[in-house]
């Protein structure tokens, strides 16, 4: 009978636990906020799935983050260790997308959380300026402590069968507020009511949970209209980025700020604003004068300007489309950020390819919905191919705008408000843009803008990608058509390959493997990286390994194989250096014979149970000198040992030294020796990449002799 899985491993109460965890830190540190970050199995972006002491719309940003972002906690991952940013110029230097998003006076330290080989994610904790400029012993303990914590319960998790996977919506840890005395609350009340200065208080999010009668009468507004919003969303004159920025300011800083907003027709008011972790405190007084007063700002807004979080997010969004490569990329990165961070529920882009519409990215819909409008036609009666062909942008408020509009369009579930926005350059028609809001949406002139400039960015970080793609695609064809396309076979071994292309974002690399049969006992392996990422590389690649394929058909031995190849390229002069390593079998006898040019050492996992990285004399890369020697060394290659040869993409993770995990690799080998050699391919692959993400291509080719037969 099934045992039931333990109940405090349930996502439920194990979600509890981490709030705990990241609570105690706080506590311990005295951190002003706190964000968690999880990998996702299956996923390339990290996702925010915890925060404290910040809002949502500040994190927006940051909920989903690619792997190769720069940004301070996937440093933290990559290294394995505690980053530490001690002032604002650091961290402007360092990572200058954030310090453009985040442009104030804070200190912030990023950490792994890890168990063994396991990264699952990481965490950021900030501090106010004011917190000495490195952490002290036990804040560092206290951290060090959060992260293990956090890790074993991810760990226990996952190995009952329950992972902890981060939310849609990352979820806010409740700021711990001391419980108030009913007689306290009601003489606290009586107290700002007698004052004569306004009074208000805003949560974490920016929304008013507190007014008196004074602050209500000096903003000529009633408390109910104003309670539960955000004050700069609902008062006109209050609509100005220097409000929001004050809010903003106040928070992430933990410093208190002012301004002088005008209230119409010509009342200067002062606000003071004064943070913890819990919110944001107000004082508003009359000011004597409209001026700027003291560090404060004027504020006189007869129109709504675009607000400060969306000029915040505009910048940030053109940061990570410039960091963006090829359309896929450009996809994730638009969803990614416009969703959270821009208020659309759900969102289509689409591009524009001989006279159809095609669907590269969506979030939000089912994908049998979205499929039922890939290759629409430029002719059609729909609002995403009038915008392209006119150029204009068309927003719809309401549901009733959009079906006067387009009777016969589909409605998504309980979609009420539409934005439909043509991406172009230069003129030219590049795809659409649909974003869908649960909720009617006027659209104001202010948020119109900053969806045209959205659009703007995004075709423009479409047209590269597109460009990109298309050389990309070239370069693999040309990559790939020069790998072998099937191994030969050679009685009395066994063989397999893979090849695998780097991850999202890379350009092809030089990476090659071979098997060349000799005689009906012998063959020659080979593999190899060139250096370099592009067309070029994979050019030379394929030179380098016809060169080998004739030089070892010649019957010389492994360092003559190299020492020729490598004249050849010093002759061509390609600029570039490659790393090869040959190995002569001799099935016959059970030898092999090897000579390396600056490669990875092959493994070698013996049937007894050992495993060992074959330390041989290393040679020049090739293309160096072209005088240079390589040292044949011999080995005996009885049945059943398995002999792994392999390129640096197989064994390089950022922050972790190679040897270890060339070493941890060979156990791997070891123990998994008796498996068929595909399935045994397939294991070590999967070993090498589930931890953390590759940056370069791997090649593997594995080799083990036969026992003889009858």
């Amino acid at each position: 009978m099934r045992q039931p899985a333990d109940p405090g491993l349930e996502s439920g109460f194990a979600a509890e636990r981490l709030d705990s965890v990241v609570a105690d830190v706080v506590r311990e540190t005295d951190a002003s906020a706190a964000l968690v970050f999880l990998l996702q199995p299956g996923e390339q972006v990290l996702r925010l799935a915890l925060l404290s002491g910040v809002s949502q719309q500040i994190a927006a940003p940051w909920a989903r983050i690619p792997v190769d972002a720069p940004i301070p906690v996937l440093d933290a991952m990559r290294q394995r260790r505690l980053v530490w940013l001690g002032s604002q110029e650091e961290l402007a230097r360092r990572y200058p997308r954030l310090g453009i998003v985040l442009p104030y006076d804070f200190m912030l330290a990023a950490a792994p959380l890890t168990s063994g080989a396991m990264v699952w994610g990481g965490i950021v904790l900030l501090w106010p300026i004011w917190h000495p400029p490195q952490l002290s012993k036990d804040e560092r303990q206290a951290v060090t402590t959060c992260c293990q914590r956090a890790a074993d319960l991810f760990e226990q998790a996952a190995q009952h069968g329950r992972p902890l996977r981060a939310p849609e919506e990352p979820r806010v840890l409740a700021p711990q507020l001391a419980e108030a005395d009913p007689a306290e609350a009601r003489a606290a009340l009586c107290f700002t009511e007698r004052l004569p200065v306004g009074c208000c208080a805003l949560d974490l999010e920016g929304r008013l949970t507190f007014i008196n009668a004074a602050a209500a009468s000096l903003m000529d507004a009633g408390a109910a209209r104003l309670v539960g919003k955000r004050p700069w969303e609902v008062l006109l004159w209050l609509h100005h980025p220097l409000f929001e920025e004050g809010y903003r300011a106040a928070l992430i800083s933990r410093q208190p700020t002012s301004f002088t907003a005008v209230r119409p027709p010509n009342t200067p008011l002062l606000f003071q604003l004064y943070p913890d972790g819990s919110g944001i405190s107000i004082f508003i007084t009359p000011a004597a004068q409209p001026a700027t007063t003291g560090p404060g700002q004027q504020l006189r807004s007869p129109d709504a300007p675009v607000s400060a979080t969306a000029l915040y997010l505009l910048t940030h969004l053109a940061a990570a489309l410039a960091e963006a490569t090829g359309v896929r990329d450009v996809a994730e990165r638009v969803a990614d950020q416009i969703v959270p961070a821009f208020g659309p529920q759900r969102l289509i882009l689409m591009t524009q390819e001989e006279g159809r519409l095609h669907i590269v990215g969506h979030r939000g819909y089912r994908t049998d919905f979205v499929r039922r409008f890939d290759g629409t036609s430029l002719t059609s009666a729909t609002a995403v191919a009038h915008v392209l062909t006119t150029g204009d942008a068309a927003f719809f408020p309401t549901l009733d705008d959009f079906q006067r509009a387009y009777p016969e369009g589909p409605r998504y579930e309980k979609t009420n408000a539409w934005g439909f926005l043509p991406l172009t350059v230069s003129g030219r028609p590049i795809g659409s843009l649909v974003l869908s809001y649960d909720q009617p949406r006027p659209f104001p002139p202010a948020e119109r803008a900053i969806l045209t400039s959205l659009a703007g960015l995004i075709a423009q970080a479409l047209d590269r990608a597109r460009l990109y793609d298309a050389k990309h695609a070239l370069a693999r064809t040309l990559q790939t058509g020069l790998l072998p396309q099937a191994l030969p076979r050679i009685q009395g071994l066994e063989v397999a390959a893979r090849y695998l292309p780097a991850g999202r974002g890379m350009d092809i690399g030089g990476d090659f493997y071979d098997l060349i049969r000799c005689d009906e006992t012998s063959a020659v392996a080979a593999i190899g990286d060139v250096q370099g990422h592009d067309s070029t590389a994979a050019a030379l690649m394929g030179q380098v390994r016809i060169a080998v394929h004739a030089y070892a058909t010649a019957g010389i031995s492994p360092g003559d194989v190299l020492a020729r190849t490598n004249r050849l390229l010093t002759d061509l002069d390609p600029g570039l250096f490659t790393s090869c390593l040959i190995a002569h079998l001799d099935v016959a006898r059970h030898r092999a014979r090897l000579a390396n040019a600056g490669h990875p050492p092959p493994l070698l996992a013996h049937p007894d149970g050992y495993a060992e990285v074959l330390r041989l004399p290393p040679g020049l890369l090739l293309g160096i000198d072209p005088d240079a020697d390589y040292t044949t060394t011999e080995i005996p290659l009885p049945p059943g040992t398995v002999l792994a040869l392999y390129t640096d993409g197989l064994v390089e993770t950022p922050g972790t030294d190679i040897d270890d995990t060339t070493h941890a690799l060979a156990q791997h080998l070891v123990h998994a020796r008796d498996q068929d050699l595909n399935h045994l391919a397939d294991t070590l692959i999967h070993h090498a990449t589930r931890d953390a993400p590759r940056h370069d291509d791997i090649a593997l080719l594995l080799i083990r002799p036969k026992p003889h037969s009858g």
